[in-house]
């Protein structure tokens, strides 16, 4: 390959790394003139559906989390479904079902008729209000983005993104979402509470005669271009091996784990979580106008990447332990490590 070549393939880069940035400040900032504050939950949302991934958000009611949610269809111009989840939930109620219908020459034949499920973007509002039966049935469509119905195989529209909500605190008649759908988000992002400064703004934003509302600033094609570049993020042998030890580390009696680990963690990540720490350190890397993934990328996803696939024992649960507490020691001796250059 000439120098020229080669000159020519670093500015298509650069120039992909600078279009992606331009897609997601766009993104944001249409975001944040509906959504006041909550800067992490909306970068953990957009990195989500960058990353191919979906989210679980967990905070109390009339924190913004359903609006959130369509906020983000509707600046991207993907559908959007909501479905309410309740202990009455079918799960024909989501993925759709064959009806019986008549034809124009009075005959009558079985016709599919999509559920909710069938959108871009779907809101899994209070997910643990409805049975695991219920809850099962976003399994094959978060993780094969298919769905199978009498035995066909139905393709769901790229992209596709699942945001589920929980409420932490109003736990009575809830049904606890199995480790393996837990498992299958990418990130689960806490909404807290705003600041005096931010519950002023809301109060301003939904009390007066101006509605705020997102315009549409990137569309599909926009969406999955900024999923191929992410994936053409590299990230080294030693970085890599970082995050693995990381993830490994949440697993009691592994030789990377911490007392912390060993004294309260039942069970650790699985190997999806280590997925999901290089997913959403590409994306990371790419906002800091870098096509390698550094140490300070995965560290910074480690929380949201970590803390939803920690399981902890009896005396953890007993004790109120924090998985982000966890994660937070487990880099703390990682970074301490001499074998690690961090």
């Amino acid at each position: 390959m000439t120098a020229n070549a080669q000159g020519e393939r670093k500015m298509s880069a650069e120039e992909r790394v600078i279009r992606f940035n331009s897609y997601f400040r766009s993104l944001r900032e249409e975001i944040g003139k509906v959504i006041v504050g909550q800067d992490e939950v909306v970068q953990g949302a957009i990195i989500s559906l960058i990353s191919n991934g979906h989210a679980l958000l967990e905070g109390v009611p009339g924190l913004g989390k359903t609006l959130l949610v369509k906020t983000l269809a509707e600046a991207t111009s993907l559908t959007f479904s909501r479905i309410q989840f309740t202990p009455d939930l079918m799960p024909a109620d989501i993925v759709g079902t064959n009806i019986l219908v008549e034809t124009e020459s009075g005959s009558r034949e079985f016709k599919f008729q999509q559920g909710p499920i069938f959108a871009n973007v779907v809101l899994a509002d209070e997910i643990n209000r409805a049975t695991p039966k219920t809850q099962s049935a976003l399994l094959e469509a978060m993780q094969e983005h298919s769905v199978t119905v009498a035995g066909v195989i139905r393709k769901l529209e790229e992209p596709f993104l699942v945001l589920a909500t929980q409420n932490p605190i109003e736990m009575e008649g809830t049904y606890p979402l199995p480790e393996a759908q837990v498992d299958r988000f990418l990130f689960k992002l806490i909404v807290n509470y705003p600041s005096l400064e931010e519950l002023a703004q809301i109060v301003d934003r939904t009390t007066g005669t101006l509605e705020p509302r997102a315009a549409r600033v990137l569309d599909a094609s926009a969406v999955l271009e900024m999923r191929r570049t992410a994936r053409e993020v590299v990230i080294a042998d030693h970085v890599k091996e970082f995050a693995l030890r990381v993830v490994l580390a949440t697993h009691p009696g592994s030789e990377f784990s911490t007392d912390l680990v060993n004294r309260y963690v039942r069970y650790g990540s699985s190997p999806r979580g280590a997925q999901a720490l290089i997913a959403a350190a590409k994306t990371l890397a790419l906002l800091d106008g870098r096509l390698n993934v550094s140490f300070d990328d995965i560290k910074q996803v480690a929380k949201p990447a970590l803390r939803h696939r920690i399981i902890l024992n009896f005396e953890g649960e007993a004790e109120r332990i924090n998985t982000d507490a966890i994660i937070e020691d487990i880099l703390e001796r990682a970074k301490a490590e001499k074998e690690l250059p961090v």
